[in-house]
């Protein structure tokens, strides 16, 4: 007679939320790398230059360079390298602030609102063939938990 298998050794804690997060991560960056591929294919772009296109897209009116460099997470020196190349390109322009010399607001011109307008909508369709087959309540789940974590994190 042959012995009984063996049920698979639970998951400590532990050990779940490493499996976990290194699922997160996986998933991230696979999609962040079909994101880029689409991206410079389709519309010769970064997702740098598409990520500050779309911070200042969402703040309707311009953002200080530190803002954007704050949303973005990532220095002011890797900001104004992409301003200046959206500046040369026509999408964006710096205006200065009243009352404040050392710093510029920087906002989409017509052409960036224009090219932004068909990047977004390409993005938007290619999220939803990537994850569009993952029943919404799922979904919704995800969210859930992933804000729990950002709340929570320490």
């Amino acid at each position: 007679m042959s012995p009984e298998p063996q049920p698979p050794v639970a998951l400590t804690e532990g050990k779940l939320s490493l499996r976990f997060w290194l699922q997160m991560l996986k998933t991230t960056r696979f999609l962040e790398n079909g994101m880029r591929e689409m991206l410079r294919l389709e519309f010769d772009t970064t997702l740098p230059r598409f990520d500050v296109m779309a911070m200042l897209e969402r703040s309707g009116h311009g953002l200080k360079m530190s803002e954007l460099s704050r949303q973005l997470m990532v220095s002011n020196g890797n900001v104004t390298g992409i301003v200046d190349r959206l500046v040369a390109d026509g999408l964006v322009v710096r205006c200065s602030v009243e009352g404040d010399k050392r710093a510029t607001v920087v906002r989409l011109t017509p052409k960036g609102e224009e090219d932004f307008g068909r990047m977004a909508a390409r993005h938007a369709d290619w999220v939803a063939g990537q994850i569009g087959d993952i029943p919404a309540q799922d979904m919704r789940r995800a969210i859930t938990m992933m804000s729990d974590i950002r709340r929570t994190g320490r």
